[in-house]
């Protein structure tokens, strides 16, 4: 059945004109009137509609039960990456959205090659957004993960970290496998590099604050590659 995103407040009974983005793919789709599709708003579970009425540019639909379905991982991880250049960020944002990320902070670091600041990074970030949107639809989760703008690397260590363990991605000798770790029910945030890496300064910082150097074994992975495969490991999927 037809999944879509519904940025509005959902409620049984409710007859609803939906917003542009799922009107359009419900019309691409060639939907009429009587079609049964899953909405779901991003609060928690999802509905079950019906299509009322299709019009040139807009479809009415008739919300029907709340199904209270939660699809997410068992253990919340957070990705903090090096921006990776061209279409690597994209395909990132889509799989970790399918692996269950709670939520990405891009980063802006000393080896990144994108470059992005001001309005041109705020339409990369809606960009990423809609591709979690359309991820979540695809994958059956219900809970959107948040993208959070870009910002530099120095500027978010700055910023009071939240409860959970906290874990940086390190080509050093002597760090402890990541596979070895025990979930923490709390959370987990997960620090990757760029293409190039870290610098040795920025690791180093990330380490004073508290990061703790994991490996993913000895083969070195892409960048977007690394940080699926940290996710993955600690997720419990």
């Amino acid at each position: 059945m037809p999944r879509f995103h519904c940025p509005v407040p959902l409620s049984a009974g409710a007859s609803l004109a939906l917003p542009a983005g799922a009107a359009r793919h419900v019309q691409v789709l060639r939907m009429q009137p009587g079609d049964t599709l899953t909405l779901f708003d991003g609060t928690g579970g999802e509905y079950a509609a019906t299509v009322e009425r299709m019009g040139r540019s807009d479809v009415s639909v008739a919300v029907g039960s709340h199904l209270p379905v939660e699809r997410e991982a068992p253990h919340a991880v957070h990705l903090a990456v090096g921006m990776p250049a061209n279409e690597r960020m994209d395909w990132l944002v889509e799989k970790a959205t399918e692996l269950g990320v709670a939520s990405i902070q891009p980063l802006a670091t000393a080896h990144g090659v994108l470059r992005l600041a001001g309005e041109r990074a705020e339409k990369k970030r809606a960009h990423w957004e809609a591709i979690a949107i359309a991820a979540c639809e695809q994958c059956g989760r219900n809970r959107v993960p948040a993208i959070h703008p870009v910002r530099p690397f120095a500027n978010w260590l700055e910023t009071p970290a939240g409860p959970g363990a906290r874990l940086i991605l390190s080509l050093a000798e002597g760090t402890r496998s990541i596979a070895a770790l025990a979930p923490d029910d709390r959370g987990v945030t997960v620090l990757s590099g760029p293409e190039g890496g870290l610098s040795g300064s920025e690791e180093q910082q990330a380490i004073a604050c508290g990061f703790a150097p994991v490996t993913l074994g000895a083969r070195v992975l892409r960048a977007e590659t690394a940080a699926l495969a940290a996710l993955v490991a600690l997720a419990g999927l």
